[in-house]
């Protein structure tokens, strides 16, 4: 199946926490979303193996998203040549426009052993001729495919970022993405949780930047290119 985004990220809950405001927003469009968790995020905190997994299907149905697991070893994953060309499979097969995944992580391990592994799949997948490659042979059986925009949105765990190439209002639906990382009771505590208030924060301290309540910022593998300046909303300083 086509999906007009991935969205790859290391772990369950690590797509809601960064965007999950704007996975609702392209969702209520009629977009098609899937989240690609590189791992399953075992062992959690505060529940048995498979709960996880239960809860990340629930945050993904709040969103009106789908999601796969790829699969890999938390707290042990890896930029190896075999994870790039399952993503590069995956992306080839599913053929999004967008690819959005984790950028400039250094905090935690998984986060930033996938910053170069997004980046190397989305080159990978359109290359061809992998039936001459050897250890290309995952690859020799699809058509490349090329992704038209690599975004990242910012990881709620890396230092804040003083700049970002756009940001996404996602005022009116920020109430689902609260829904979302809730459901995620094996790794949050729901009530005053500190890391959810720390996540909601920064969506407010940018909306506040912005003029609008919350917001979600991205930066992109490549300039940004509109047809008009028309498309901009007013900002309060300009």
């Amino acid at each position: 199946m086509s999906y007009d985004a991935l969205v790859i990220s290391a772990h369950p809950d690590d797509a809601e926490s960064q965007m999950g405001g704007t996975l609702a927003k392209l969702s209520d469009q009629g977009l098609h979303i899937l989240l690609i968790d590189l791992t399953d995020g075992e062992p959690t905190e505060f529940a048995e193996p498979g709960v996880r997994a239960l809860q990340a299907d629930e945050a993904a149905r709040i969103l009106g998203v789908e999601r796969l697991t790829l699969g890999l070893q938390d707290r042990f994953l890896a930029d190896t040549a075999s994870a790039r060309l399952q993503l590069a499979r995956l992306i080839r097969e599913h053929r999004p426009r967008w690819v959005y995944g984790t950028g400039e992580a250094c905090v935690h391990p998984d986060h930033a052993a996938m910053v170069g592994m997004t980046r190397a799949a989305v080159f990978l997948a359109r290359l061809g001729q992998w039936e001459r490659v050897t250890g290309g042979e995952l690859l020799a059986d699809q058509e490349p495919w090329i992704v038209e925009r690599l975004f990242f949105p910012h990881c709620k765990m890396e230092p804040p970022w003083s700049e970002f190439a756009f940001a996404v209002d996602v005022s009116e639906v920020y109430e689902r993405k609260r829904r979302a990382l809730a459901a995620y009771q094996s790794i949050f505590r729901v009530k005053d949780d500190r890391l959810l208030a720390l996540y909601e924060a920064e969506d407010h301290y940018y909306g506040r930047m912005l003029g609008v309540a919350y917001a979600e910022i991205y930066r992109s593998a490549a300039p940004l290119l509109v047809d008009t300046p028309a498309v901009f909303r007013p900002a309060p300083h300009g």
